[in-house]
Protein backbone atom coordinates (compact mmCIF):
# COMPACT_ATOMS: atom_id res chain seq x y z
CA UNK A 1 0.00 0.00 0.00
CA UNK A 2 1.37 3.10 -0.80
CA UNK A 3 1.59 5.80 2.31
CA UNK A 4 0.42 8.99 2.08
CA UNK A 5 2.21 11.93 2.89
CA UNK A 6 -1.04 13.75 3.92
CA UNK A 7 -1.23 10.70 7.09
CA UNK A 8 1.55 12.40 8.98
CA UNK A 9 -0.87 16.42 8.85
CA UNK A 10 -3.69 15.09 9.25
CA UNK A 11 -2.73 12.70 12.55
CA UNK A 12 -1.78 15.75 14.50
CA UNK A 13 -5.33 17.27 14.49
CA UNK A 14 -7.21 14.10 15.58
CA UNK A 15 -6.89 14.78 19.35
CA UNK A 16 -8.64 18.46 19.34
CA UNK A 17 -12.27 18.90 18.98
CA UNK A 18 -12.63 20.47 15.54
CA UNK A 19 -13.81 19.01 12.27
CA UNK A 20 -11.26 17.65 9.79
CA UNK A 21 -12.26 18.14 6.37
CA UNK A 22 -10.55 15.84 4.08
CA UNK A 23 -11.26 17.04 -0.08
CA UNK A 24 -9.91 16.06 -3.39
CA UNK A 25 -10.71 14.92 -6.58
CA UNK A 26 -12.68 11.70 -6.92
CA UNK A 27 -10.85 8.25 -6.96
CA UNK A 28 -7.24 10.17 -5.47
CA UNK A 29 -8.18 7.82 -2.30
CA UNK A 30 -9.79 9.67 0.48
CA UNK A 31 -11.59 6.82 2.25
CA UNK A 32 -8.61 4.76 1.47
CA UNK A 33 -6.49 7.13 3.88
CA UNK A 34 -9.06 7.17 6.59
CA UNK A 35 -9.21 3.28 6.53
CA UNK A 36 -5.47 2.97 6.60
CA UNK A 37 -5.53 5.53 9.60
CA UNK A 38 -8.33 3.29 11.24
CA UNK A 39 -5.72 2.46 13.69
CA UNK A 40 -5.26 5.85 15.02
CA UNK A 41 -9.01 7.02 14.90
CA UNK A 42 -10.25 6.84 18.40
CA UNK A 43 -13.06 4.08 18.92
CA UNK A 44 -15.20 2.93 18.29
CA UNK A 45 -15.76 4.39 14.75
CA UNK A 46 -18.94 5.34 12.97
CA UNK A 47 -18.67 5.48 8.97
CA UNK A 48 -20.98 7.19 7.04
CA UNK A 49 -21.65 7.45 3.14
CA UNK A 50 -23.41 10.55 2.03
CA UNK A 51 -24.20 8.42 -1.29
CA UNK A 52 -26.49 6.30 0.75
CA UNK A 53 -29.95 7.25 0.83
CA UNK A 54 -30.58 6.65 4.45
CA UNK A 55 -27.38 8.17 5.31
CA UNK A 56 -28.33 11.57 3.04
CA UNK A 57 -32.38 11.28 4.33
CA UNK A 58 -31.45 11.02 8.34
CA UNK A 59 -28.72 13.78 7.97
CA UNK A 60 -30.35 16.53 6.49
CA UNK A 61 -32.84 18.07 9.42
CA UNK A 62 -30.26 17.43 11.74
CA UNK A 63 -31.22 17.90 15.42
CA UNK A 64 -28.49 17.95 18.35
CA UNK A 65 -31.34 15.01 20.01
CA UNK A 66 -31.19 12.86 16.69
CA UNK A 67 -27.12 13.04 16.31
CA UNK A 68 -26.21 12.18 19.61
CA UNK A 69 -28.50 8.81 18.89
CA UNK A 70 -27.64 8.12 15.67
CA UNK A 71 -23.51 8.24 17.25
CA UNK A 72 -24.62 6.17 20.15
CA UNK A 73 -21.19 5.54 22.25
CA UNK A 74 -19.19 5.81 18.80
CA UNK A 75 -15.92 8.68 19.40
CA UNK A 76 -15.26 9.17 15.57
CA UNK A 77 -17.41 9.90 13.00
CA UNK A 78 -16.39 9.49 9.51
CA UNK A 79 -18.84 10.78 6.79
CA UNK A 80 -17.75 10.06 2.92
CA UNK A 81 -18.95 12.31 0.12
CA UNK A 82 -20.24 15.12 2.80
CA UNK A 83 -21.32 16.77 0.15
CA UNK A 84 -23.79 14.67 -0.89
CA UNK A 85 -25.51 15.98 2.39
CA UNK A 86 -28.03 18.58 2.70
CA UNK A 87 -27.26 20.94 6.23
CA UNK A 88 -23.86 18.89 6.70
CA UNK A 89 -22.37 21.73 7.67
CA UNK A 90 -25.15 22.32 10.16
CA UNK A 91 -24.80 19.01 11.34
CA UNK A 92 -21.14 18.68 12.02
CA UNK A 93 -21.51 22.04 13.85
CA UNK A 94 -24.48 20.39 15.91
CA UNK A 95 -21.66 17.59 16.51
CA UNK A 96 -19.06 19.46 17.85
CA UNK A 97 -20.75 21.99 19.91
CA UNK A 98 -23.54 19.74 21.75
CA UNK A 99 -21.89 16.38 21.49
CA UNK A 100 -18.31 16.07 24.19
CA UNK A 101 -15.20 14.09 23.01
CA UNK A 102 -16.77 13.05 19.34
CA UNK A 103 -14.08 13.63 16.32
CA UNK A 104 -15.71 14.21 13.06
CA UNK A 105 -13.89 13.53 9.62
CA UNK A 106 -16.09 14.59 6.47
CA UNK A 107 -14.63 13.95 3.27
CA UNK A 108 -16.11 15.52 -0.40
CA UNK A 109 -14.62 15.69 -3.73
CA UNK A 110 -16.52 18.80 -4.45
CA UNK A 111 -14.81 21.52 -2.85
CA UNK A 112 -17.68 23.78 -4.24
CA UNK A 113 -20.81 21.84 -3.09
CA UNK A 114 -18.76 21.12 -0.14
CA UNK A 115 -17.80 24.64 0.64
CA UNK A 116 -21.29 25.85 0.36
CA UNK A 117 -22.40 23.90 3.33
CA UNK A 118 -19.70 24.26 5.66
CA UNK A 119 -17.62 27.45 5.65
CA UNK A 120 -20.22 29.63 7.94
CA UNK A 121 -21.07 27.06 9.87
CA UNK A 122 -17.40 25.68 11.04
CA UNK A 123 -15.83 28.66 11.17
CA UNK A 124 -13.28 28.33 13.71
CA UNK A 125 -14.38 24.60 13.83
CA UNK A 126 -12.53 22.90 11.49
CA UNK A 127 -9.12 22.04 9.57
CA UNK A 128 -9.23 21.65 5.95
CA UNK A 129 -6.50 19.91 3.66
CA UNK A 130 -6.11 18.22 0.43
CA UNK A 131 -6.02 14.69 -1.13
CA UNK A 132 -4.06 15.06 -4.72
CA UNK A 133 -3.63 11.91 -6.85
CA UNK A 134 -0.30 10.38 -5.67
CA UNK A 135 2.93 12.26 -5.35
CA UNK A 136 6.72 12.03 -6.78
CA UNK A 137 7.45 11.76 -3.44
CA UNK A 138 5.43 9.33 -2.04
CA UNK A 139 6.45 6.87 -4.87
CA UNK A 140 9.86 7.91 -4.39
CA UNK A 141 9.15 6.23 -0.50
CA UNK A 142 6.90 3.48 -1.95
CA UNK A 143 9.90 2.55 -4.77
CA UNK A 144 12.95 4.25 -4.77
CA UNK A 145 14.25 6.94 -6.40
CA UNK A 146 15.89 5.46 -8.86
CA UNK A 147 12.98 3.58 -10.00
CA UNK A 148 10.93 7.23 -10.15
CA UNK A 149 13.16 8.28 -12.20
CA UNK A 150 13.49 5.95 -14.68
CA UNK A 151 9.63 5.85 -14.90
CA UNK A 152 9.45 9.74 -15.12
CA UNK A 153 8.76 9.10 -19.23
CA UNK A 154 5.56 7.05 -17.75
CA UNK A 155 4.79 8.86 -15.35
CA UNK A 156 4.68 12.33 -17.82
CA UNK A 157 1.68 10.42 -19.77
CA UNK A 158 -0.25 8.80 -17.22
CA UNK A 159 0.07 10.62 -14.27
CA UNK A 160 -0.38 9.67 -10.77
CA UNK A 161 -4.10 8.57 -9.58
CA UNK A 162 -3.92 5.75 -7.31
CA UNK A 163 -5.56 2.87 -9.96
CA UNK A 164 -3.40 3.96 -12.61
CA UNK A 165 -0.26 3.76 -11.16
CA UNK A 166 -1.36 0.57 -8.97
CA UNK A 167 -2.84 -1.02 -12.70
CA UNK A 168 0.09 -1.12 -15.45
CA UNK A 169 -0.97 -1.36 -19.09
CA UNK A 170 -4.56 -0.13 -18.36
CA UNK A 171 -3.49 3.20 -17.65
CA UNK A 172 -5.41 4.72 -20.87
CA UNK A 173 -8.50 2.83 -20.30
CA UNK A 174 -8.65 3.98 -16.78
CA UNK A 175 -7.81 7.83 -17.39
CA UNK A 176 -10.11 7.88 -20.16
CA UNK A 177 -12.88 6.41 -17.73
CA UNK A 178 -12.18 8.95 -15.63
CA UNK A 179 -12.37 11.27 -18.08
CA UNK A 180 -15.84 10.48 -19.19
CA UNK A 181 -17.49 10.53 -15.63
CA UNK A 182 -15.99 14.60 -15.28
CA UNK A 183 -18.44 15.17 -18.06
CA UNK A 184 -21.40 13.64 -16.31
CA UNK A 185 -20.82 16.06 -13.98
CA UNK A 186 -24.47 16.92 -12.38
CA UNK A 187 -23.97 20.98 -12.09
CA UNK A 188 -22.99 21.79 -15.18
CA UNK A 189 -25.97 22.76 -17.96
CA UNK A 190 -24.34 22.55 -21.25
CA UNK A 191 -21.91 19.09 -21.52
CA UNK A 192 -20.84 19.10 -24.52
CA UNK A 193 -19.56 23.03 -24.68
CA UNK A 194 -17.87 21.86 -21.08
CA UNK A 195 -16.08 19.26 -23.06
CA UNK A 196 -14.70 21.42 -25.83
CA UNK A 197 -14.17 23.62 -23.03
CA UNK A 198 -11.76 21.45 -21.19
CA UNK A 199 -9.99 20.18 -24.64
CA UNK A 200 -9.17 23.76 -25.41
CA UNK A 201 -7.42 24.32 -21.70
CA UNK A 202 -5.85 20.81 -22.14
CA UNK A 203 -3.96 22.30 -25.84
CA UNK A 204 -3.41 25.34 -23.79
CA UNK A 205 -1.61 23.85 -20.53
CA UNK A 206 0.90 25.79 -19.60
CA UNK A 207 0.03 29.39 -21.67
CA UNK A 208 -1.90 32.39 -20.65
CA UNK A 209 -5.98 32.28 -20.88
CA UNK A 210 -8.10 34.47 -22.47
CA UNK A 211 -11.75 33.94 -21.34
CA UNK A 212 -12.88 35.63 -24.90
CA UNK A 213 -10.73 33.72 -26.93
CA UNK A 214 -11.95 29.82 -25.10
CA UNK A 215 -15.81 31.09 -25.59
CA UNK A 216 -15.07 31.77 -29.42
CA UNK A 217 -13.87 28.20 -29.42
CA UNK A 218 -16.25 26.63 -27.35
CA UNK A 219 -19.50 28.68 -28.21
CA UNK A 220 -19.59 30.47 -24.46
CA UNK A 221 -19.69 33.92 -23.29
CA UNK A 222 -16.59 34.79 -21.27
CA UNK A 223 -18.41 34.97 -18.42
CA UNK A 224 -19.63 31.43 -18.95
CA UNK A 225 -15.85 30.85 -19.47
CA UNK A 226 -15.14 31.81 -16.19
CA UNK A 227 -17.57 30.38 -13.85
CA UNK A 228 -16.91 26.98 -15.83
CA UNK A 229 -12.95 27.48 -14.95
CA UNK A 230 -14.04 28.02 -11.47
CA UNK A 231 -15.71 24.71 -11.09
CA UNK A 232 -13.59 22.89 -12.90
CA UNK A 233 -11.15 24.72 -10.36
CA UNK A 234 -13.54 22.85 -7.27
CA UNK A 235 -13.81 20.13 -9.23
CA UNK A 236 -9.94 19.66 -8.50
CA UNK A 237 -9.73 19.22 -12.35
CA UNK A 238 -7.46 22.23 -13.42
CA UNK A 239 -6.16 25.16 -11.53
CA UNK A 240 -5.02 29.07 -12.28
CA UNK A 241 -1.72 30.79 -11.68
CA UNK A 242 -2.18 34.48 -11.41
CA UNK A 243 0.32 36.80 -12.66
CA UNK A 244 2.96 37.61 -10.18
CA UNK A 245 3.49 41.84 -10.25
CA UNK A 246 4.81 44.56 -7.86
CA UNK A 247 3.73 47.32 -9.91
CA UNK A 248 6.56 47.68 -12.27
CA UNK A 249 5.39 49.43 -14.90
CA UNK A 250 5.37 46.86 -17.88
CA UNK A 251 4.22 43.57 -15.55
CA UNK A 252 1.44 41.82 -16.36
CA UNK A 253 -1.20 42.26 -13.88
CA UNK A 254 -4.50 40.56 -14.22
CA UNK A 255 -3.51 37.64 -15.87
CA UNK A 256 -3.69 33.77 -15.65
CA UNK A 257 -1.66 31.09 -17.16
CA UNK A 258 -3.91 27.36 -16.79
CA UNK A 259 -2.82 23.29 -15.52
CA UNK A 260 -4.15 20.13 -14.67
CA UNK A 261 -3.81 18.56 -11.52
CA UNK A 262 -2.69 15.85 -12.95
CA UNK A 263 -1.33 15.19 -16.52
CA UNK A 264 -2.32 11.50 -17.21
CA UNK A 265 -5.81 13.48 -16.92
CA UNK A 266 -4.91 16.03 -19.54
CA UNK A 267 -3.53 13.79 -21.80
CA UNK A 268 -7.23 11.69 -21.74
CA UNK A 269 -8.56 15.08 -22.45
CA UNK A 270 -7.16 15.21 -26.05
CA UNK A 271 -6.53 11.22 -26.44
CA UNK A 272 -2.74 11.69 -26.41
CA UNK A 273 -0.73 9.40 -25.06
CA UNK A 274 2.70 9.69 -27.96
CA UNK A 275 5.94 9.02 -25.66
CA UNK A 276 7.63 12.64 -24.76
CA UNK A 277 10.25 12.39 -27.87
CA UNK A 278 7.25 12.13 -30.40
CA UNK A 279 5.47 14.78 -29.51
CA UNK A 280 5.45 18.79 -29.75
CA UNK A 281 4.28 19.30 -25.50
CA UNK A 282 6.92 18.04 -23.92
CA UNK A 283 7.69 21.42 -22.85
CA UNK A 284 4.02 21.63 -21.51
CA UNK A 285 3.70 18.56 -20.06
CA UNK A 286 7.28 19.27 -18.12
CA UNK A 287 6.10 22.28 -16.73
CA UNK A 288 2.20 20.96 -15.53
CA UNK A 289 4.29 17.89 -14.20
CA UNK A 290 6.87 20.02 -11.75
CA UNK A 291 4.18 22.65 -11.01
CA UNK A 292 1.46 20.20 -9.88
CA UNK A 293 4.36 18.29 -8.29
CA UNK A 294 5.52 21.05 -6.04
CA UNK A 295 2.09 21.91 -5.07
CA UNK A 296 1.33 18.23 -3.95
CA UNK A 297 5.04 18.22 -2.12
CA UNK A 298 4.18 21.92 -0.33
CA UNK A 299 0.54 20.48 0.72
CA UNK A 300 1.95 17.34 2.28
CA UNK A 301 4.63 19.15 4.06
CA UNK A 302 1.68 21.80 5.50
CA UNK A 303 3.60 24.50 3.94
CA UNK A 304 1.52 27.43 2.74
CA UNK A 305 2.53 29.44 -0.21
CA UNK A 306 1.46 31.70 -2.82
CA UNK A 307 1.84 30.74 -6.22
CA UNK A 308 2.32 32.76 -9.26
CA UNK A 309 3.96 32.70 -12.76
CA UNK A 310 5.25 36.55 -14.18
CA UNK A 311 5.89 37.93 -17.57
CA UNK A 312 6.32 40.96 -18.65
CA UNK A 313 4.59 43.12 -22.29
CA UNK A 314 7.88 42.49 -23.62
CA UNK A 315 7.11 38.06 -22.88
CA UNK A 316 10.00 38.13 -20.81
CA UNK A 317 8.88 35.02 -18.52
CA UNK A 318 9.30 32.70 -15.06
CA UNK A 319 7.39 29.79 -15.59
CA UNK A 320 6.62 29.24 -11.53
CA UNK A 321 6.93 31.59 -8.41
CA UNK A 322 6.86 31.44 -5.09
CA UNK A 323 6.00 34.32 -2.51
CA UNK A 324 6.46 32.43 1.30
CA UNK A 325 6.22 35.59 3.38
CA UNK A 326 7.58 38.31 1.12
CA UNK A 327 10.78 35.58 0.07
CA UNK A 328 10.30 34.95 -3.50
CA UNK A 329 11.71 31.59 -5.34
CA UNK A 330 11.56 31.37 -9.04
CA UNK A 331 11.89 28.24 -11.24
CA UNK A 332 12.42 27.93 -14.72
CA UNK A 333 11.29 24.44 -16.20
CA UNK A 334 13.33 22.82 -18.83
CA UNK A 335 12.45 19.34 -20.00
CA UNK A 336 16.33 19.49 -22.20
CA UNK A 337 18.37 19.18 -19.18
CA UNK A 338 21.28 19.74 -21.81
CA UNK A 339 19.74 22.89 -23.31
CA UNK A 340 20.75 26.53 -22.14
CA UNK A 341 18.28 27.69 -20.25
CA UNK A 342 18.58 30.84 -17.24
CA UNK A 343 15.45 32.67 -15.31
CA UNK A 344 14.99 35.43 -17.44
CA UNK A 345 17.87 38.37 -16.28
CA UNK A 346 14.66 41.02 -16.77
CA UNK A 347 13.42 38.96 -13.37
CA UNK A 348 16.68 38.90 -12.04
CA UNK A 349 17.30 42.26 -11.74
CA UNK A 350 13.51 43.83 -10.98
CA UNK A 351 13.80 41.19 -8.26
CA UNK A 352 17.89 40.66 -6.70
CA UNK A 353 16.81 39.09 -3.97
CA UNK A 354 14.88 36.15 -4.83
CA UNK A 355 16.19 32.65 -5.21
CA UNK A 356 16.11 31.21 -8.73
CA UNK A 357 16.11 28.28 -9.95
CA UNK A 358 16.42 26.04 -13.25
CA UNK A 359 14.22 22.89 -13.13
CA UNK A 360 15.34 19.56 -15.48
CA UNK A 361 14.57 15.62 -14.82
CA UNK A 362 18.00 15.55 -14.21
CA UNK A 363 17.77 17.50 -10.43
CA UNK A 364 13.82 18.23 -9.96
CA UNK A 365 13.86 15.80 -7.09
CA UNK A 366 15.64 18.61 -5.27
CA UNK A 367 12.84 20.92 -4.38
CA UNK A 368 10.14 17.88 -4.55
CA UNK A 369 11.59 15.44 -1.45
CA UNK A 370 11.67 16.30 2.08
Amino acid sequence: MIKRGLEAVITKKLKDHKAIILLGPRQTGKSTLLQLMKAQLKKPVAWWNGDETDIRSLLEKPGSTQLTSLIGNNKTVVIDEAQRIENIGLCIKLIIDNIKDVKVIATGSSAFELANKINEPLTGRKWEYHLYPISFGEMVEHTSLLEEKRLLHHRLLYGYYPEVVTSPGNEQALLKQLYKDILTWERIQKPDKLEKLVQALAFQTAQLISYNELGQLCGLNAETVEKYINLLEKAFIVFRLPAFSRNLRNELKKSYKIYFYDNGLRNAVINQFNPANLRNDTGQLWENWFISERMKYLNNTGQYVSRFFWRTLAQQEVDYIEDTNGTITAFECKWNAKAKGTVSRAFINAYPKAATHLVTPENAEMFLLK
